[in-house]
């Protein structure tokens, strides 16, 4: 029985997706980029940690990076699939909770007539770093 139980762990690990790697620009072609001494005072915005640790783990459920569309996605789908696509606002909830809501930014996935509303809004735990809800339009 162990030994079953043993195999069917085994045969199941090989099913798990990991992620790949970020993508990233080759050195060659990266080379003519030059970081500034210092970001710009007038653009800079500045993201409090708390705050990006839940704009990332919302995302990262959101719009998981590695999934594959099916080849005959339109082109609406594969623009509403794209973290980009999305603006970001968040708020304060009451204690440890933070409100992060994605939608979709102005001009992105143009179409014909409007792009329904396919953002969300989550609740996120900022002290067990975990998604306490999930309200869809």
């Amino acid at each position: 029985m162990k030994l079953k139980v043993l195999l069917s762990c085994i045969m199941l690990a090989g099913c798990a997706t990991r992620p790949g790697p970020l993508p990233r620009v080759p050195p060659a072609e990266a080379a003519w980029f030059k970081f500034p001494d210092a970001l710009p005072a007038d653009t800079r915005r500045e993201v409090p940690a708390a705050t990006a640790a839940a704009i990332q783990l919302a995302m990262d459920d959101f719009r998981p990076r590695h999934v594959r569309l099916p080849e005959d996605a339109s082109a609406v789908e594969v623009c509403l699939n794209q973290r980009q696509s999305y603006d970001v606002r968040t708020a304060p909830s009451t204690e440890g909770i933070l409100l992060v809501r994605f939608s979709v930014s102005p001009g992105a996935c143009m179409q014909e007539g409007a792009v329904n509303d396919m953002g969300a809004t989550y609740a996120v735990d900022t002290q067990a770093w975990r998604i306490l809800a999930v309200q869809l339009p």
